[in-house]
């Protein structure tokens, strides 16, 4: 039994943010109805491009809706409402990522839906929050970075500001959202009372500048980019030059230092005065530099890995091509084969939270409404009600 069997959540989710954390929820064996409008396409990332498994089913799409059902509902339609009422009767949390202002237009906050469900947990996700002055604001994740500060931190000294490579902000958020609904959840059991649970884009991404803020606030120290992606304070942690390319050194606990000097065969280095403890070592940081791309140019980034292997933390430097056909990755099952109705199968990025003697769910992302008339029969709807909705476009 995986540990969420039995939770049902109702998902009224689109994009990537909330898609991501609901996903971790339906690995876990939540089941998590995606709950989306059907006469504008559903969830709008089934659009999303370049890459598409058959006309209109993106891969993009499948990348945040694994283990997921759908069920096609206008929420701006009276009847719709009514669904949604029978729907909560049965659920234990709604998750949202909407526009601040939206999750109370469709109804889809507590007061709305208490009376249906007093245990109701409803958890939204917005750019900016559901209150103040930017909460009928639409946001994403990049923006979020560039006014975080993230932007200031990425990339080399003298370039121009530059992003994450990935959308960060979304699938951290995402995750928040995750937690505050188990959180939410984790009470309303106890209590029998439900809740409203909020997190934001703009805020999780100003928490997670995490100590760089507290040296800011407190020390009036403005962290900005370092060469070679290097750490502010401990040295060594930064990219280092091999005869083959580039290496990530990160000895970031005093015992490193030794034991890297010791495998280049210079121990007489950890003696030295200058570079006895971090911030000696960091006085000295351009020397270090020097004196290790010296020792490591003389080997390939794979031969210094088998030296330092599980005694220096080291990485190599990948493309996404390399970190994708890594032997390691394969080695501790990290991808996964789902089935596909008109490709056969296709490939993801298996879930990274694991279960003792539990395989992880590998169903791929659902149809728009693939579920709709199941999950409304279960609910005692018999076929001339849902051939009605069907009529007026309810579902």
């Amino acid at each position: 039994m995986l540990p969420l069997n039995g939770v049902r959540i109702l998902a009224v989710e689109q994009y990537g943010a909330g898609p991501f954390g609901t996903m971790f929820l339906a690995d876990q064996g939540a089941e998590v109805i995606k709950i989306e409008n059907p006469n504008d396409g559903g969830d709008m990332s089934r659009a999303v491009g370049p890459h598409f498994f058959a006309p209109g089913d993106s891969e993009f799409f499948h990348s945040f809706n694994r283990n997921k059902k759908s069920l096609t509902l206008d929420l701006s339609r009276p009847e719709g409402q009514a669904v949604l009422r029978d729907l909560v009767r049965t659920a234990d949390a709604v998750a949202s990522n909407l526009r601040g202002d939206v999750p109370a237009k469709l109804g889809l906050v507590y007061e709305s839906l208490k009376a249906a469900n007093p245990k109701i947990v409803c958890a939204h996700l917005s750019a900016y929050g559901r209150s103040g002055p930017r909460a009928d604001w639409p946001g994403f994740d990049y923006l979020m970075q560039a006014e975080a500060g993230y932007f200031s931190l990425t990339g080399e000294p003298g370039t121009p500001p530059a992003r994450f490579g990935l959308s960060i902000v979304d699938l951290m958020t995402g995750l928040g959202l995750a937690y505050a609904l188990l959180a939410a959840l984790t009470a309303a059991r106890a209590t029998g009372i439900g809740r409203d649970i909020d997190v934001s884009l703009f805020d999780m991404a100003l928490h997670n500048v995490n100590y760089l803020a507290t040296w800011y606030l407190n020390e009036a120290v403005v962290t900005e980019r370092l060469q070679r992606s290097a750490h502010p304070a401990l040295t060594p942690c930064q990219l280092y030059r091999t005869c083959d390319g580039w290496i990530y050194l990160m000895c970031n606990k005093e015992k490193f230092w030794p034991a890297l000097c010791e495998k280049l065969g210079h121990p007489e280095w950890s003696e030295d005065a200058r570079f006895r403890r971090f911030p000696d070592r960091l006085r000295n940081r351009d020397l270090i530099t020097e004196l290790l791309d010296r020792e490591l140019l003389q080997r390939g980034t794979s031969e210094w890995l088998s030296v330092f292997a599980g005694a220096v933390p080291a990485a190599p430097i990948y493309n996404l091509a390399q970190a994708l056909d890594s032997p390691y990755v394969a080695e501790r099952g990290l991808l996964q084969t789902l089935p596909h109705p008109t490709r056969g199968t296709y490939r993801m990025v298996a879930p990274p939270v694991r279960c003792a003697g539990e395989d992880a769910p590998a169903r791929p992302a659902p149809g728009l409404g693939e579920h709709t008339e199941a999950l409304l029969r279960g609910m005692g709807y018999d076929p001339s009600r849902i051939e009605a909705l069907r009529t007026l476009k309810v579902i």
